[in-house]
C-alpha cells in the first residue's frame, strides 16, 4: 500500500485538506497520464483504420457498442474482486487480500474462456443484427470475431489492472497498459497495410506489410492484449506487493468472496450491460442514417474521450481511496476524498470540454480528410462539450462510491438516465436531426447523469454499507 494513505489511514483525527489532497494526486496521475496516453495512442489506431477510407472506419465503429458490452461485463467482475482487496488492505488483512487475488486468477480462467467462446458466435450475424449496410458486415464481422478469440486475455489485464490499483500500485497498470498501446500501434503498421516504399529522413526503403486491412487492425489489438495480460500475470506472481501470490500457496473460492463478487458485480454488470444494448440501439439507429454518419459517430467518440479520460483516471484514485479509508473505518476520512475528488473531476472536465469545443475540427481531422465527416463529427463534438463537466462528476463520483460498496444505486441512477433520456430522446430525434439529434440525447442524459450522482454522493447514505457484515476469519486452503 502507498506509504502516504497509509499514514492518513493511521493518523488521529481529520488529515489536513493539502495533505488529503497529495494523497489524491499521487494516486491519481500515474492512472491519468495512463489514460491520456492510451487515448493518443487510439488516436494513432484509429488513424491508421481511417486511411483506409469511410467503410473501414464504419466497420470498426459498428462494433464498438457491442465491445463495451463484453468489456463491461470484465469490469463489473473486476470490481467485484478488487474494491474487496481495497477494503482488505485497509482493514490490516492482507492475507485474505492475497486469497481474493488468487480467486480472481481463477475466474478470469472460466469466465474468460466462456465470454470469448460468446463473442466468437455472436460475430456472425452481429453486422446484420445492428443494420449494417452490406459493404461492410464482412470487414465488421471479421474485426469483432478475432477481437472476441483475444476476451479472455482482455479480462486478464482488466482484472490485474484493477487489483493493482485497489492495492495502491497505480504505476504499474499505467506502464503496462501503455505497452498495450504502443504495440498496438507497431503492429497495426505491420498487418493493415500491404507491402510498401517508406521515406524516412531522405532515405527510401522496403517496408514488409499483411495488407490485412480491417482484420489487420483486430489482429494487432488481439496480439497486443495477450502479451500485455502475460506480463499483468508474472506481476502478480513476482513482483513484490500487498497482493503477491504464489503457486505455493494457493486459494480455493470461497463462498463470501464470491457471494461479494456478486453483490458488488452484478448491479455494475447489469448497469454496464443495459448501458451497452442501449448503446447497441443506438448505433443501430445511426446506421441507418447512411455509413458518412457512422464514421463521423465513431471519431468523435474516439475524439471526445480524450477530454473525459483523465476523469477515469481520477476515478480509480477514488475507489481506492475511499475503498482503503472505509476498511480502516474512516468513514469521514472517505466523505473527504469522495467530496474532494469529485470536484477535481468536475474542474478537469470543463476544461477538457472547453478544448472540444476550441478544436473539434481538428479532433476530427486527425482521423480523416473526407469532408462530410468532418463537418459532420465537429458538429456532434460541440454538442457534447457543453455536457462534459457533469459527465466529469458522474465519473468520479461512481468511482468513490464503487470503493465504499455502493453499486446498486448508482446501477439505477444509470439505468434511469441511459433509458429514459439517452434512448427516449434518440428515437425522437434521430429523424428530423440525423446524428446531431443523437448527440443532443447524449449531452442531456450525460447532464442529468452528473446531478443525481453528485446528490447521492452528498447524501452519503453510501458510508453505512458494510460488505463484509456476515465475515468469518477464513482458512486459508491448499489445493
Amino acid at each position: 500500500m502507498n506509504d502516504r494513505i497509509t499514514s492518513l489511514l493511521a493518523s488521529q483525527g481529520m488529515p489536513r485538506t493539502k495533505d488529503t489532497l497529495a494523497a489524491i494526486l499521487i494516486l491519481s496521475w500515474p492512472a491519468i497520464v495512463e489514460q491520456i496516453m492510451i487515448t493518443l495512442v487510439q488516436y494513432v489506431d484509429t488513424a491508421m483504420v481511417g486511411s483506409l477510407g469511410s467503410a473501414a472506419t464504419a466497420a470498426v465503429g459498428l462494433t464498438a457498442s457491442t465491445t463495451w458490452l463484453f468489456g463491461g461485463l470484465f469490469g463489473a467482475a473486476a470490481v467485484g474482486f478488487s474494491v474487496q482487496v481495497a477494503q482488505h488492505l485497509g482493514a490490516g488483512r492482507e492475507e485474505d487480500a492475497k486469497s481474493v487475488t488468487w480467486q480472481a486468477l481463477r475466474f478470469v480462467i472460466l469466465f474468460g474462456l466462456l465470454i470469448g467462446a460468446i463473442g466468437v458466435a455472436l460475430s456472425f450475424p452481429l453486422p446484420a443484427m445492428l443494420r449494417a449496410q452490406e459493404e461492410i458486415r464482412g470487414d465488421a464481422s471479421l474485426y469483432f470475431r478475432i477481437i472476441a478469440c483475444a476476451m479472455p486475455f482482455t479480462f486478464g489485464s482488466n482484472m490485474f489492472s484493477s487489483i493493482l490499483r485497489c492495492a495502491g500500485d497505480t504505476k504499474t497498470p499505467m506502464l503496462l497498459n501503455l505497452l498495450t498501446n504502443v504495440l498496438n500501434v507497431i503492429l497495426n503498421t505491420l498487418f493493415i497495410y500491404p507491402i510498401r516504399t517508406v521515406s524516412l529522413f531522405g532515405a527510401s526503403f522496403t517496408m514488409w506489410g499483411a495488407g490485412w486491412g480491417v482484420g489487420g487492425a483486430a489482429f494487432a489489438s488481439a496480439c497486443s492484449n495477450v502479451t500485455v495480460c502475460i506480463l499483468f500475470t508474472l506481476t502478480i506472481f513476482l513482483k513484490n506487493s500487498p497482493v503477491r501470490i504464489s503457486i505455493k500457496r494457493r486459494y480455493r473460492f470461497e463462498k463470501l468472496c464470491l457471494l461479494t463478487v456478486w453483490r458488488l458485480g452484478l448491479p455494475v454488470a447489469l448497469e454496464r450491460t443495459l448501458t451497452s444494448l442501449a448503446q447497441v440501439i443506438i448505433t443501430s439507429l445511426i446506421a441507418g442514417i447512411n455509413t458518412v454518419a457512422v464514421a463521423a459517430n465513431h471519431l468523435a467518440v474516439t475524439a471526445e474521450s480524450l477530454s473525459y479520460m483523465p476523469a477515469y483516471g481520477i476515478a480509480t484514485a477514488a475507489t481506492t481511496l475511499v475503498g482503503q479509508s472505509i476498511g480502516a473505518g474512516r468513514k469521514e476520512l472517505a466523505k473527504r476524498f469522495a467530496r474532494l475528488i469529485s470536484w477535481l473531476g468536475v474542474g478537469i472536465m470543463t476544461l477538457g470540454g472547453l478544448a472540444l469545443f476550441l478544436f473539434a475540427p481538428q479532433l476530427i481531422t486527425i482521423f480523416t480528410s473526407e469532408p462530410k465527416v468532418i463537418e459532420l463529427g465537429t458538429q456532434v463534438l460541440r454538442i457534447v462539450a457543453f455536457s462534459e463537466p457533469l459527465f466529469g462528476a458522474s465519473i468520479v463520483a461512481s468511482g468513490a462510491l464503487r470503493g465504499a460498496g455502493d453499486s446498486k444505486v448508482p446501477f439505477l441512477l444509470s439505468l434511469g438516465t441511459m433509458w429514459g433520456v439517452r434512448v427516449t430522446l434518440s428515437l425522437l430525434l434521430v429523424g428530423p436531426m440525423g446524428l446531431a439529434g443523437v448527440w443532443l440525447a447524449m449531452a442531456a442524459e450525460l447532464c442529468a447523469r452528473g446531478l443525481v450522482f453528485m446528490i447521492r454522493l452528498y447524501r452519503g447514505r453510501w458510508l453505512n454499507i458494510d460488505l463484509f457484515k456476515t465475515r468469518k476469519t477464513p482458512e486459508t486452503k491448499n489445493s
